[in-house]
């Protein structure tokens, strides 16, 4: 296995305090709960709890299809996806089989709706939404600014959810990990979103719609994205998920969107592009100030090019991925501890790699 490359030493240097102590996240990515299967929905009970599918009740689009927001007569507050098919027993299957995956790192399926030419699915629903709303510049007022102790957090529960899913027997391949799928609560917690709904489609929808979810997708592992063109569904592996962690991590460490990056499209890899960014010292995003380490941050950039090998076989496993990034977080809150507050004078990530 493919280990980090090593840098010179530098000397650690004490980070800000925080106001707010965030979840440290969920212990063991083992972790699992009773459940009790899939709930079957009518049609009507969730017209009421959209308002008929209410253009206001619209709070995204994912893989599946719109979603809305939903609360059901009990009070309970839901997201529900919807895309158009006719009844078919493989999306119940598969559907009854996400509802029994319980995970405080997944967003955990409750049910499901096959009436009116329409297959619905019902989910948790988390009330901050997706960390791209509170990640990228997007011109939109935003209460949130997360300091690089509270990116960490996120990161380790993202990976604690997607250790989980590869930890199943058989192993359950996300296949469509990216940043606007991992979800965060009221706390902050972060949940990762979609899980299973590509294997959902490949047993339910023909190959279009699969293709317009992997084509030109950023996340995707390079490799993977040039054999499922020419119809080799099965080639993704948990591999491939890393690979898309690794460009979640490029972007909490970035604070920008990849796919909306121009530069990226001259260079051959992610890690180029991210080797150069280094050179250039503009890899860092501005937002973090000095709310970081050098020995953390460096790190967390260590971790983020191993996710990124271009050989499959030579990336860390999530296991790996989450212990690693609980030791990150665990050495930066030490440091604001023992050391109180401070600021950083690192500031780029050339400063990072250069002894």
């Amino acid at each position: 296995m493919m280990t980090p490359c090593c840098f010179s030493e530098l000397k650690v240097l004490p980070i800000m305090d925080f106001s707010v102590e965030w979840n440290r996240g969920g212990g063991s990515s083992s972790v699992t709960g009773a459940t009790h299967g899939a709930r079957q929905f009518s049609l009507d009970e969730l017209e009421q709890a959209t308002k008929h599918f209410s253009d206001s009740n619209i709070i995204g689009e994912g893989t599946f299809g719109l979603v809305y927001k939903g609360l059901l007569q009990d009070g309970t507050v839901v997201a529900i996806k919807q895309r158009r098919g006719p009844p078919q027993r493989e999306f119940e299957e598969e559907v009854h089989y996400l509802s029994e995956i319980w995970h405080r790192n997944l967003v955990t399926v409750h049910g499901y709706c096959q009436e009116d030419g329409l297959r619905i699915l019902v989910s948790q629903h988390l009330p901050n939404g997706s960390i791209c709303n509170h990640l990228y510049d997007s011109g939109q007022d935003s209460t949130t600014s997360l300091d690089f102790k509270q990116r960490l957090s996120i990161a380790l529960n993202a990976a604690r959810g997607l250790s989980h899913l590869h930890s199943l027997t058989p192993p359950l391949v996300h296949k469509n990990f990216k940043t606007s799928n991992v979800l965060v609560d009221e706390n902050f917690i972060a949940k990762v979103a979609d899980a299973g709904i590509v294997k959902l489609l490949e047993r339910t929808d023909d190959a279009g719609s699969l293709t317009r979810i992997i084509t030109g997708n950023i996340f995707c592992d390079p490799d993977d994205c040039i054999i499922f063109r020419v119809g080799e569904l099965s080639v993704f592996s948990e591999a491939s998920d890393v690979y898309s962690f690794g460009v979640f991590l490029l972007e909490l460490v970035s604070g920008q969107e990849t796919a909306h990056c121009n530069s990226i499209r001259n260079c051959d890899s992610l890690i180029h592009w991210v080797e150069s960014r280094i050179d250039s010292g503009e890899l860092i995003d501005d937002g973090l100030s000095s709310s970081f380490t050098s020995g953390g941050m460096r790190d967390l950039i260590e971790l983020t090019l191993w996710c990124l090998n271009l050989t499959g076989d030579k990336r860390p496993r999530m296991e790996v991925v989450a212990s690693k990034l609980e030791m990150i977080l665990e050495k930066e809150r030490s440091l604001t501890t023992v050391m109180g507050e401070g600021t950083s004078t690192v500031t780029t990530a050339t400063q990072l790699f250069t002894g």
